[in-house]
């Protein structure tokens, strides 16, 4: 306990935050190239799997283009035993895959403790990894890296396959790790993917084939002391038949597990759903307790003819000899003994030394010749016996039950004396909402009589609704498109004085619109206040200057104070006077009050010489004016502004004289 407390503890990525979403809580577990951590998807409030790529991978750029693909292709999937891909991330370098969480265990935990597994067994576990890959195969996914570690089974026994693309971004890169992917995997991967690096549909069936070996047996079908001699004896050797190990196993289903390892892949199921049809034919001769099916095995067998061609195989055929002065027989050369050396009705001589050994092995095996032929005669009989109890006398054609509701396509298929099942839902444009869009096996196909049909019915027509995406950061929208199979379409920019930047404004189609799956959502996104550029108007009218500051949509703020050299009502400075603000931003003006006042100096009961004398001097313009009762004397009586006022200088004062 001690050591996993120290593990948590030093791990440098519990306790982080990723993208500033995924908070690492713990360690789950380590692999080649990557490691698997449970975190708190904080926006959310969920728990997920992170799987972070191991520390170099995401300094190469292809790589990281290539995950990036792989991992929105592997999103794309939606199956209930695929382990959902929520979001890919790059934290600074740190590359990783938001996954659904599935609290459990491994396949390899299942094998570790309980294989060899019955053959029933082994394949209700192998049936929804197949189901997976069918839903990867149908949308153009090849897996590349089916193994048990890959094949999750949660607490309530739900059996998911994780790593959908990841195998395919690895092995395209030019990284090193693309060896520990395959010394990893070796003991799983197909022939084709050893020699030429190529892989369809046709591998992930022969990895799926090797998993079920490995689950009848407990034991990988290949060993070697390095993974070197393993990945050569998936190229130079087929798969032996599990019953050599645990001779219980029905002689189906070895077949079926050397058909789908075939070295050849033309061979094989040519992919996972092919390959789950064989299965389900399997799986139903086991539950009818058959000890061997001879028309199912006989279905499910590699062609000899070509095990031998491709592979140097023994068929164990007795070959005729060939005469001295012949050219050497092919494989299908069969050799009639003919005696070249006397003429015909001639007495024959006595043979001697090696040529009487060779006539008298000829004799031999013409004397063997009628016993032979019964014998081929009784086999015949008795296999077209077989063949008719195993093949006409149990089949049947599967009838027509598409487009009926489950009900009727059960009563319907009980006229026949079979029988149905549900075997899984799928969205349809064409079958109504709860008819049968497909049957397995397919409406005139062959089936057992009182076997059981697969139905997969309607769910009616693949819809959604746009979820309510205005006010979230853009890449919190786009996120949210994914899980309901919806994609990005375009993203237009634009000014909002409400909308902070980055934030969606509107999308189309509106919310709660219900559309197709990869429908296009528009996006109108805030890129925040539109910015205002901000005019100087420094030694302006300050009434002009307001008038047009408000029209741009700016707020004034206005402060006064003398100045000798701008007019009164012009503006003396601006805050600020250049570059750029916003709508409701704040400019600041100080206004011109004019020059400095001054002191007004006292003339009364001055001349009116004297007087004018000393206002001009201090700067003041005079206007004389006569008392109503002037005496004629020329002295100021009174003066406007009085003395010890302040005024502006050149403003005017009015002297009145006796």
């Amino acid at each position: 306990m001690t050591d996993d407390v120290d593990t948590q503890v030093s791990d440098r990525l519990v306790g982080r935050v990723l993208d500033g979403r995924y908070r690492v809580d713990a360690r789950v577990a380590k692999g080649g190239m990557a490691t698997v951590y449970r975190a708190l998807d904080t926006r959310l409030d969920r728990t997920v799997a992170l799987k972070v790529m191991h520390d170099g991978l995401g300094d190469d750029a292809q790589f990281a283009r290539r995950f990036v693909a792989e991992a929105r292709a592997a999103a794309r999937l939606s199956n209930p035993n695929v382990v959902a891909v929520f979001d890919q991330g790059d934290d600074d370098g740190t590359l990783f895959l938001a996954m659904e969480y599935v609290p459990g265990r491994t396949l390899r935990d299942v094998i570790r403790e309980q294989a060899p597994l019955s053959p029933a067994r082994a394949l209700d576990l192998l049936t929804p990894v197949l189901s997976a890959l069918s839903a990867a195969h149908d949308a153009g996914i090849v897996h590349r890296d089916i193994k048990p570690e890959n094949v999750l089974i949660s607490d309530k026994g739900a059996v998911k396959v994780a790593d959908f693309g990841l195998a395919r971004a690895v092995s395209a890169s030019g990284n090193t790790a693309t060896q520990g992917l395959l010394m990893g995997t070796v003991s799983y991967l197909a022939p084709e993917l050893v020699t030429d690096g190529s892989a369809d549909a046709r591998s992930d069936v022969y990895s799926a084939g090797i998993l079920l070996y490995e689950l009848l047996t407990g034991n990988k079908p290949h060993s070697g002391d390095t993974p070197i001699q393993v990945a050569y004896a998936h190229v130079h050797a087929d798969v032996p038949a599990p019953s050599l190990e645990v001779p219980s196993i029905p002689p189906y289903v070895d077949a079926l597990v050397q058909r789908a390892t075939a070295r050849d892949r033309d061979l094989r199921p040519t992919d996972a759903r092919v390959f789950s049809r064989q299965v389900h034919r399997v799986r139903s001769a086991l539950e009818e307790g058959l000890p061997d099916d001879p028309e199912l095995t006989g279905d499910l067998t590699v062609p000899i003819q070509q095990i031998r061609q491709d592979s140097g195989y023994d068929d164990g055929y007795t070959r005729g000899e060939a005469p001295l002065d012949s050219e050497p027989l092919r494989h299908d050369t069969i050799v009639v003994p003919v005696d070249r050396g006397r003429p015909t009705g001639a007495p024959a001589k006595p043979p001697t030394g090696p040529q009487q050994q060779r006539q008298q092995q000829q004799q031999q095996r013409r004397n063997r010749g009628p016993i032979a032929l019964i014998v081929i005669l009784a086999a015949a009989i008795a296999i077209g016996t077989a063949a008719w109890y195993y093949g006409i006398h149990r089949y049947t054609s599967t009838p027509n039950l598409v487009s009926m509701a489950p009900a009727v396509a059960a009563a319907e298929a009980e006229k026949s004396g079979l029988r149905t099942s549900l075997d899984n839902q799928d969205y349809s444009e064409d079958v109504p909402l709860g008819s049968v869009m497909r049957t397995d096996p397919a409406a005139g196909d062959r089936i057992r009589k009182n076997g059981d049909i697969g139905l997969t019915v309607s769910k009616g027509p693949e819809r959604y609704r746009v979820p309510q995406l205005v006010g979230l950061q853009l890449d919190a929208a786009q996120q949210a498109l994914s899980p309901i199979k919806l994609i990005t379409g375009q993203i237009k920019e634009q000014y909002s004085e409400t909308v902070p930047e980055g934030r969606v404004m509107a999308i189309s189609p509106r919310f709660n619109t219900v559309v197709k799956p990869g429908t296009a959502v528009n996006f109108a996104v805030s890129k925040g206040k539109r910015p205002i550029t901000v005019p100087d108007w420094t030694g302006k009218s300050y009434h002009d200057a307001s008038k047009a500051l408000r029209k741009l949509g700016f707020t004034v703020g206005r402060t006064t104070q003398y100045d000798e050299k701008v007019a009164e009502g012009n503006v003396i400075s601006q805050t600020p006077n250049s570059g750029t603000l916003f709508a409701k931003d704040k400019v600041t003006m100080v206004v011109s009050l004019g020059p400095p006042l001054v002191d007004v100096p006292d003339v009364k009961r001055k001349s009116t010489a004297d007087a004018q004398k000393i206002l001009t001097d201090a700067g003041f313009k005079v206007t004389v004016q006569k008392a109503p009762f002037n005496l004629g004397l020329n002295i100021v009586a009174a003066q406007n502004p009085s003395a010890g006022k302040k005024a502006q200088p050149g403003s005017t004062v009015i002297i009145t004289v006796l």
